[in-house]
């Protein structure tokens, strides 16, 4: 019987599936946690674990259609915010199974990865799943609340808005974003405004742009910023686990 992914779509991956291709860097790093005989084929952008040999297919946005087909993957994981539609459907098309995840909440991910993994996959619910939910439900009451803006990219200046994952993470850490109730989920800012809104703190993960001490701080004098792993902001995986710690500490270490 069909399954239903995070959209609603039904897929029918086979009983046993033996060959993935991951088109989200994060996903990539959950299959290969789980199992890393599992994958054939991730995108370019796929760093994590270390060392993984597998094809590479390209990017998110203008993944090579033709050598994933050539991988025969079983299943094709993927997410509807980072990688395009049509692509997608063009891989349906071609009688690839896949499966697209939606993240928006950290509840959500936490679902949506036992789902891509024990359902889409067939494989058991990894250890650090289970630690991953284990370590977030056993978060404390943040003892104070800072308010806060989160550039993703500059030139132009983008910022996270509503409905984000990184939102919520940064919410359970006691950090409200300004701007998440913007009717965008990555609007464009004028530096001007934001500089005007006096955040508490500036976030700046180091990716998708990649923030420095150099690069991002000297925009926002008199204002403190913390420079975040975007990795640990923004990935639903593996790094979920040290994820609170993580971010904690890098929140604490404000750069003037």
């Amino acid at each position: 019987m069909a399954l239903r992914d995070d959209t609603g779509a039904a897929v029918a991956p086979p009983d046993r599936v033996r060959r993935v291709v991951s088109l989200v860097p994060s996903l990539t790093e959950a299959v290969a946690a789980t199992d890393p005989g599992l994958l054939v084929g991730a995108t370019d952008w796929c760093t994590h674990p270390a060392g993984l040999d597998v094809v590479r297919v390209r990017g998110t946005k203008n993944p090579d259609l033709d050598r994933i087909l050539a991988l025969r993957p079983d299943l094709v994981v993927a997410n509807e915010e980072e990688n395009r539609a049509s692509d997608l459907a063009a891989l349906r098309e071609a009688g690839i199974c896949v499966w697209v995840t939606v993240v928006r909440t950290l509840d959500q991910a936490l679902v949506s990865l036992r789902r891509m993994l024990a359902e889409a996959c067939g494989l058991p619910v990894p250890a650090w799943l289970e630690e991953a939910e284990r370590v977030w439900a056993a978060q404390p009451e943040p003892e104070r609340r800072r308010s806060a803006v989160i550039p993703v990219w500059r030139r132009p200046w983008m910022v996270v808005g509503r409905d984000t994952f990184a939102g919520d993470v940064l919410a359970r850490l006691g950090v409200d974003n300004l701007y998440a109730g913007h009717s965008e989920r990555y609007p464009r800012i004028p530096l001007e405004e934001l500089v005007a809104a006096r955040p508490d703190v500036v976030v700046l993960p180091d990716e998708p742009y990649r923030f420095t001490a150099d690069d991002g701080p000297e925009s926002f004098p008199g204002i403190p910023c913390a420079l975040v792993s975007g990795r640990h902001l923004t990935w639903y995986g593996p790094s979920l686990v040290t994820a609170p710690d993580v971010l904690r500490a890098q929140l604490a270490k404000e750069a003037p």
